[in-house]
């Protein structure tokens, strides 16, 4: 890291300091908040402006704005890094097995991932998400969502298997005696994390924008504080017609700001990488 850091252009610095502040900000906020539950209702009067108790005010439901807002993007995190390490680690493993085994597990295997990429995953979740209705956590949420996130991940692995394990270096390893096991561990899987660790950045931001579509849809959780329930909560209460800009706001600045931050950083580890290379 300190190695990228050094090397790495200013667009990837940006990405990750903010992108870094968002995310330890919310977590040391949230294991230092003592006050009643965020998602009780009328726990402070409604619709008040901002001020040094309130610093974005409350919203019409009686609830603590930036509290809520605190709590929501530690959730959607939560559910990007969860959702990014089920695609990568599943994606990764599976490619690998399907790459190096070959033949009719290498046809079987792909029929399935290629079978998870052609449906629609967006009907899939709405239905799923529907039939568990209000009752989802971020672990079950981010599981539901992390059920499509694996099956392009592991065809990218495939495809880099298959132009590897002709290569000399994977040869004189099996006539070495090294087996398959020790051959993935050792040789495959180095090369592999830096592309692994460009998706996994990338699965997060796809994982949060999914978790954000279905919970402006109405289809996520309706106590789970998150980005998105921000925004559906306050479009179910007119906030916008009540011109409570920092309740509808907030979390619309907040997904900008982390969806530009984590791009920057994708960007910027990416081309840090192609000059590593001299593409």
């Amino acid at each position: 890291m300190k190695k990228v850091w050094k090397h790495a252009g200013a667009r990837f610095r940006i990405g990750l300091v903010v992108t870094a502040l968002l995310a330890l900000s919310s977590v040391i906020l949230t294991l230092a908040y003592t006050g009643t539950d965020i998602s009780i209702y009328n726990s402070f009067r409604k619709n008040l402006p901002a001020s040094w108790q309130h610093p974005l005010g409350t919203t019409a439901l009686g609830q603590d704005t930036f509290w809520m807002l605190v709590f929501s993007l530690r959730n959607s995190l939560m559910i990007g890094v969860i959702v990014a390490t089920i695609g990568t680690v599943v994606g990764v493993l599976y490619g690998l097995t399907a790459g190096f085994v070959g033949g009719a597990v290498d046809r079987v295997m792909m029929v399935v991932a290629d079978t998870f990429i052609v449906i629609p995953s967006l009907p899939i979740l709405i239905l799923m998400t529907a039939l568990m209705g209000g009752s989802m956590s971020v672990a079950p949420l981010a599981l539901v969502l992390g059920i499509f996130a694996w099956a392009h991940p592991a065809r990218h692995v495939r495809a880099i298997c298959l132009s590897m394990r002709e290569r000399d270096f994977i040869q004189t390893a099996r006539f070495s005696g090294e087996g398959l096991f020790q051959i993935i561990v050792t040789e495959i899987l180095p090369y592999l994390m830096t592309w692994a660790l460009s998706n996994f950045m990338n699965a997060v931001l796809v994982a949060i924008g999914q978790e954000s579509s279905l919970a402006v849809l109405g289809l996520s959780s309706a106590k789970l504080p998150s980005l998105g329930n921000m925004i559906q909560w306050a479009r179910n209460r007119n906030a916008i017609m009540a011109r409570q800009w920092l309740w509808v706001g907030s979390p619309i600045v907040t997904i900008i700001v982390l969806f530009v931050a984590l791009f920057m950083l994708i960007t910027g580890y990416n081309n840090f990488i192609a000059k590593k290379r001299g593409v």
